[in-house]
Order: C-alpha cells, then sequence, then structure tokens
C-alpha cells in the first residue's frame, strides 16, 4: 500500500475487522488513515460526533467556507442510525466510545466518487493515549479500470483532506481532555486548531 491508501495506520490496525465491512464486504480497495490522541477514547469519541456538524477539515473546500466549530455542540453526541454527517454521508452504525460508520449517500457524491463506506474506531493506544482509526471501503470489486483510475486520484486528494480532518481532531480533543484533567470542562479551543 502507498501512503495514499495507508497512513499512519499499523498493520495490526490494518488486519482488525471494521463494521464497515459488515456494510461493504467486497469493495474494490481499502483505505487507513489514523493517528494517536492524547485524550482517552470517551473525549476522542465525543469530537467525532462533532462531524454531524461540520467535516473538521479544508473548511474553505468543504464547508462553504463557514468555519467547523471549536466549541462542542450540545447535542451533537446523541446518535441514531439516518442521521447526516457532513452532508454527505449517513450514519448507518455506531458504538458508542467505539465507532461511527458511515455510508456516502448523496447522489452527487456517489457520482463523484464512487460507492464509499468508512469506519472512524477509536481503539486503546500505548501510555495513556487512544487511537483514533478510520478504514474506508471504496468502489465494488471489479468495478473496472476507470474506476480503478479514478481511485488513484480520490485517494490522494481523500489524504489531503483527511489528515486535515483527523489532526484538527486531535488538536481540539487533546485541550478538552486536559481541561478535564485540571477540572475546568470543556473550555474554548479556539486557537488551537485553524
Amino acid at each position: 500500500m502507498s501512503v495514499a491508501t495507508a497512513w499512519g495506520v499499523d498493520a495490526e490496525e490494518m488486519a482488525a475487522a471494521y463494521p464497515c465491512d459488515q456494510v461493504t464486504p467486497n469493495p474494490a480497495e481499502v483505505w487507513f488513515r489514523a493517528v494517536s490522541v492524547r485524550a482517552p477514547r470517551p473525549t476522542t469519541f465525543r469530537w467525532l460526533c462533532q462531524l454531524k456538524t461540520a467535516p473538521y477539515s479544508y473548511d474553505l473546500l468543504d464547508n462553504y467556507g463557514r468555519r467547523s466549530p471549536r466549541t462542542l455542540t450540545p447535542g451533537a453526541e446523541h446518535l441514531a442510525t439516518g442521521q447526516r454527517f457532513m452532508t454527505i454521508f449517513e450514519l448507518v452504525d455506531f458504538g458508542p466510545d467505539d465507532h461511527l460508520t458511515l455510508r456516502m449517500t448523496a447522489p452527487k457524491a456517489v457520482q463523484a466518487f464512487g460507492p464509499l463506506t468508512l469506519t472512524y474506531a477509536v481503539r486503546d493506544g500505548a501510555s495513556g493515549t487512544t487511537r483514533l482509526v478510520v478504514k474506508l471501503n471504496v468502489g465494488e470489486e471489479g468495478d473496472g479500470l476507470l474506476c480503478r483510475a479514478r481511485r488513484r486520484v480520490l485517494a490522494w486528494g481523500d489524504l489531503f483532506m483527511m489528515h486535515r480532518q483527523l489532526t484538527t481532531l486531535r488538536r481540539l480533543a487533546e485541550p478538552t481532555a486536559a481541561g478535564h484533567e485540571r477540572g475546568s470542562g470543556m473550555g474554548r479551543t479556539d486557537e488551537e486548531a485553524p
């Protein structure tokens, strides 16, 4: 696998089973992205729930120029299948403090990118950290050369956007966790992420 299809992830994480495998058992390709977060699983997962409100990537490109919230949105942690995430995804499965599994359902997005299902998994990491691992099941097995060529370009574009998303969520979760340790609550973190 190249950096475009496996960034920040280790062999054990790539070999693990993820809920998106139940939703899309025969993808054309699998991609992985991962970061370590110095925050407990509940804090990291709570920030993942913010993806209901905004994409947390390059806001000029994928959020109509509106800044993704830098404080937790009340109620975003209340999950139910069928909810919209990042405007183009639907929540198809979740486990509190464990994972969110999303399927791209917006017709224009599916037409542009092809079928896509992904799981954001929150796992215990080393030395009290949390691993935020994303597995993407992309395309459909046997979908042809044109789709394969399109995925080569999309893999790099997705890496560009998701790198920003995961590092932004990490920068927001870590001060939140530190605030809890100091007893100061959620606090503002505007200065922590662009």
